[in-house]
């Protein structure tokens, strides 16, 4: 059999971080819901370092079902984008569908967006219908799609739902990305040249809680519009003129006024109201610029994304006589 026919049409790639007490269920949701597709398709998981029993379980899965299970063991925790950039980085499918191991996005719907491939589309995005997060977590999101959209040219209606379908072309650029900050769906809907939208149905957290707290969603959130645009500096120049000039017209009224009138002791905590203002928008900026001096220290540091301490993959040599094996690479994030 030559090499192409022996590759998958479709990879899963699936981060997993302490997920043991929803991965039974998400294996036997999954596996099912792939094979009814009919087609040749592998998972990987990436293991972002567990501390739980998660490496154990993924390994016992492995063994049952090593011709579609791939598993790559990070040796820490780097973080879930570097393990779906791992992931994209492993997966030698056609398409590449992302998943998140918490059940949220239920793994029946990834028919849907494999027949949007299906049809041509490179990118195929996703809305989640109901969705059964807090109120606090909805309305948040909202905000930020707002102010996303307003500043940068990503246009993603639901930028935090991972469940996203990438066709091989856009796979490779993102492969091929060298941004040590990476927002994955916001990078592929650049990249896409063909992108469609998708509702999907969205569920209760199945077991555990979520990783993300509420620092961690506005970290990402500033990491990513700090990272596809520079207007919020723009935008701090232009207060920062206003401001100047402002202070400029309040000093000469106050010259002109000492001369005519004389001078007043009033109006001390007013100044005090105006010198603090002056100081926070200060300190704004400071904090501003020092985001994208971080960013560009972050990125000529050139350390790797992650590093993989072992992979469970099927051997397909046929001097090994074992039906798998367990290869061990050091790498960052070029495809292996």
């Amino acid at each position: 059999m030559s090499i192409l026919k022996s590759l998958p049409k479709l990879s899963v790639v699936i981060p997993v971080y302490n997920e043991e007490a929803v991965l039974p269920t998400l294996f036997s949701r999954l596996y099912p819901s792939l094979d009814a597709l009919k087609i040749r398709y592998e998972i990987v998981f990436v293991n972002d370092g567990s501390r739980d029993r998660s490496v154990a379980l993924l390994r016992q899965q492995f063994q049952e079902r090593p011709n579609e299970t791939r598993v790559v063991l990070f040796h820490a925790n780097f973080g879930q984008h570097s393990a779906v950039m791992a992931g994209l980085a492993y997966a030698r499918g056609e398409y590449v569908v992302t998943l998140d191991a918490d059940l949220q996005n239920p793994p029946e719907e990834i028919g849907k967006l494999v027949g949007k491939l299906d049809e041509g589309f490179d990118y195929v995005g996703t809305i989640r219908q109901q969705r059964q997060d807090s109120l606090w977590r909805r309305t948040f999101s909202k905000a930020i799609n707002k102010i996303r959209e307003w500043i940068t040219p990503v246009r993603i209606t639901d930028q935090g739902c991972i469940m996203r379908g990438y066709a091989r072309s856009v796979v490779t650029a993102l492969n091929q990305t060298r941004e040590v900050n990476t927002f994955i769906p916001a990078l592929a809907s650049i990249y896409a040249m063909n992108p469609i939208e998708v509702p999907i149905a969205h569920e209760e957290r199945h077991a555990g809680r979520s990783k993300y707290s509420m620092y961690s969603l506005i970290r990402l959130n500033f990491d990513l519009i700090t990272g596809f645009s520079v207007v919020p500096l723009q935008l701090f120049s232009m207060i920062g003129m206003v401001v100047a000039l402002f202070s400029a017209f309040a000093f000469v009224a106050l010259v002109v006024r000492r001369l005519w009138v004389g001078s007043e002791a009033e109006g001390l905590f007013t100044l005090f109201s105006v010198v603090f203002l002056l100081i926070g928008v200060a300190l704004f900026g400071i904090g501003l610029l020092g985001e994208y001096v971080g960013r560009i220290y972050a990125q000529v540091r050139e350390r790797p994304r992650y590093i993989v301490e072992a992979v469970l993959e099927q051997d397909t040599d046929p001097n090994h006589a074992r039906p798998g094996f367990l290869s061990r690479r050091i790498t960052d994030s070029s495809v292996p």
